[in-house]
């Protein structure tokens, strides 16, 4: 069998994800403000895909470099199929805004308005606005032998325009400002929310940029480039000066995506393509806004709470002391149906706690105003030993994560920038307290970031404990990051880059020899992406020796299921909701007796190969239960749950279910 055959590529798979996005939007059942967020999320998933997977597949066939990947594609292949995914996905996502979303906008008058739609009233609001505000900002650019064409970063909106003096035709780059938000708010009556874009008040009064010039005609346009960075951390000698360095290339990187809006007069298009050494024929036409991502802004500014999801309160875990609770017993945390505020009091208690010598803290991603951050400037400014592990490669997020690392110097923790040729992605928190005489260390271990604001929108498990095996497992953990050391063999976590793999193997191993001996062996895996062709195969070697593997697996799954002498006893399901689906559990029947585990990791070539990510075993009973009981209503989802077929197309559990396991959850843990 080719590999092809075998395996799902890894890309394509991902657009399949991406559409699963746009059917919540498309779906009617959801509120719509509800349905607009969803349709900003697949815009922003669209353009990071553009910037890094596209752009790399574009990459590598331009290089010349023509052999198969590890899922059976030549590049000119992939390129090829993504291309035409996307322009189906992108016309699909077009005609619903116009369509559907367009009108369950006017239903419920949420009104974006051009210029001569604007009443008396609202055209003097606007153009108030665009002389105090947006005009002092605006910065036109002019593109002669002495003015290149401008350097225009990714994402930006801009508008290019065509005048004349005289005989002699200019060129003119206008960037649509990104200081200020995209939707002016102009007054209406009664309850109606009417908008006007700042792309809308801006082409309203192009002339006024241009005195002296007669105005010939204007495009709107938006780039994306290749955001992926490439520096080799081996010989770099200091990785946050070699990261700085590489992010100040990407707003002069390859454009790898254009959008123009429809109706572009043919010499600006042909100006476009030239300045920016972009193909005329692959450019995007779109005949409606650029960018929704503005729907964010609509669905924050509109304030029709029957138009959205019914807000909850996380349930809060009853304790007064967060150490004694800890040592009380060891407890989980499932967010977002529980709340995030022990993990945050863990390092905000451990700052002020005068009898805590040391903390020690990966961060991956966090948010702005980061109550987590502050507590440990607190701690180091209290003299206490911080150590903070700062991974300044997450992709995205890594000006925020140099800002945070000069930070958490400048106030005396010791940072460590992540370690040449892997990403520390696992997330663990170690504090060491003195008690009566003796030396007590706390470990807090996520499926998930440290990021407050996440934490109400991703669902993610949170494991605390006391356990003296866990205590020194994340202790060598640390010793192995900050410093030169090996660990020593581990009694509770198991990590990558060296065992990780390994160690599921050895588990899906069991499973086959429970099936041979017991016809007992089963696999639940809850993960977000599952692409490594090593333990794909492996699962399909226990599919063909009988064992049931249930696959929760909300993105990216390159394993095909259902298929005979292959796969016919694999079933993976996609959960795409209210709430992003983040965390990783892994349980194994073991013959009965199961064995249950969560982890940073997903089933990724990344986590196991290029990524330090762990593993953990859960030993205590109730929480062994939970998490199983967590499993099982996650499977019973018939209402946002997605079926992968044999022939590779996602499809709805039942059409008209009922069960939501994320609204069975917000019920459970907060009746």
């Amino acid at each position: 069998m080719e590999l092809k055959e075998k395996f799902i590529h890894r890309d394509l798979s991902w657009l399949e994800f991406n559409k699963r996005v746009m059917e919540e939007a498309a779906d009617e059942r959801n509120p719509l403000l509800e349905r607009l967020k969803f349709m900003a999320i697949f815009t922003s998933n669209l353009d990071e895909f553009f910037m890094v997977r596209y752009s790399g597949a574009k990459k590598l066939l331009d290089s010349g470099y023509n052999r198969k990947d590890q899922f059976g594609l030549y590049p000119q292949e992939l390129v090829a199929e993504l291309r035409a995914r996307i322009e189906t996905l992108i016309k699909e996502f077009y005609m619903l805004y116009t369509g559907s979303i367009k009108g369950g906008m006017e239903a419920n008058k949420i009104l974006f308005l051009d210029e001569d739609k604007l009443n008396f009233e609202q055209k003097k609001f606007a153009k108030r606005y665009f002389d105090t505000t947006l005009f002092p900002i605006i910065t036109p650019m002019a593109v002669d032998q002495g003015r290149p064409f401008p350097a225009l970063p990714s994402k930006t909106i801009v508008f290019a325009v065509s005048v004349i003096r005289g005989d002699k035709t200019h060129l003119a780059i206008i960037p649509v400002p990104q200081a200020v938000p995209r939707l002016l708010r102009v007054p209406s009556e009664g309850d109606e929310f009417a908008f006007v874009t700042v792309e809308t008040l801006i082409k309203a009064h192009l002339t006024e940029f241009f005195k002296g010039y007669k105005f010939t005609g204007s495009c709107l346009f938006r780039v994306l480039r290749d955001s992926e960075l490439f520096f080799d951390e081996e010989y770099a000698p200091n990785l946050l000066k070699a990261m700085e360095k590489e992010l100040k290339k990407r707003p002069t990187a390859r454009v790898v995506h254009l959008q123009v809006a429809e109706g572009a007069p043919a010499e600006l298009l042909d100006a476009l393509c030239a300045g920016l050494e972009f193909p005329k024929e692959d450019v995007g036409f779109v005949n409606s806004e650029l960018d929704l991502t503005l729907l964010w802004e609509v669905a924050a500014a509109v304030d029709r709470p029957d138009l959205r999801f019914m807000s909850f309160s996380p349930a809060k875990i009853p304790y007064e002391n967060i150490f004694e609770r800890i040592k009380e017993e060891d407890f989980t945390v499932h967010l977002p149906y529980q709340s995030f505020f022990p993990t945050v009091d863990l390092v905000a208690a451990a700052a002020k706690d005068p009898e805590v010598l040391a903390i020690k803290m990966t961060l991956y991603r966090t948010n702005e105003d980061s109550a987590i951050i502050k507590a440990l400037m607190e701690a180091a400014k209290r003299r206490k030993q911080v150590t903070v592990v700062v991974e300044l490669k997450a992709r995205f997020e890594e000006e925020k994560n140099i800002q945070w690392a000069r930070d958490l110097e400048a106030a005396g923790c010791h940072v460590i920038y992540g370690l040449a040729g892997l990403k520390i992605h696992s997330k663990m928190t170690l504090v060491v307290r003195k008690e009566e005489g003796r030396i007590r260390r706390y470990v807090h271990l996520s499926t998930g970031n440290y990021n407050e604001k996440t934490a109400r929108l991703y669902t993610d498990t949170g494991y605390f404990t006391a356990n003296d095996d866990f205590a020194r497992d994340i202790a060598d953990m640390f010793n192995v990051i900050t410093g030169y050391s090996l660990p020593s063999p581990w009694k509770r976590v198991i990590s990558s880059p060296h065992d990780l793999r390994k160690y599921f193997f050895d588990l899906v191993d069991k499973e086959i020899a429970a099936q041979k001996e017991n016809k007992n062996g089963s696999i639940f895996a809850k993960m977000n992406s599952l692409e490594d062709p090593q333990i794909i195969e492996k699962l399909y070697e226990a599919s063909q020796a009988g064992v049931k593997i249930r696959l929760m697996v909300r993105g990216i799954c390159s394993l095909v299921p259902g298929v005979e002498g292959l796969s016919e006893h694999i079933e993976v399901r996609s959960i795409v909701g209210r709430f992003l689906e983040h965390s990783r559990m892994y349980i194994f029947n073991n013959s009965g007796a199961p064995r249950v585990f969560l982890s940073s990791s997903d089933w990724m070539s990344r986590n196991f190969d290029r990524r330090i990510e762990l593993l953990f075993e859960i030993a205590k009973t109730e929480i062994k239960t939970h998490v199983q009981f967590v499993a099982d209503n996650y499977w019973k989802d018939n209402r946002k749950a997605r079926r992968l077929t044999a022939q590779r197309h996602y499809e709805r559990v039942s059409p008209d279910g009922h069960f939501n396991a994320q609204e069975y959850f917000i019920n459970h843990y907060t009746r």
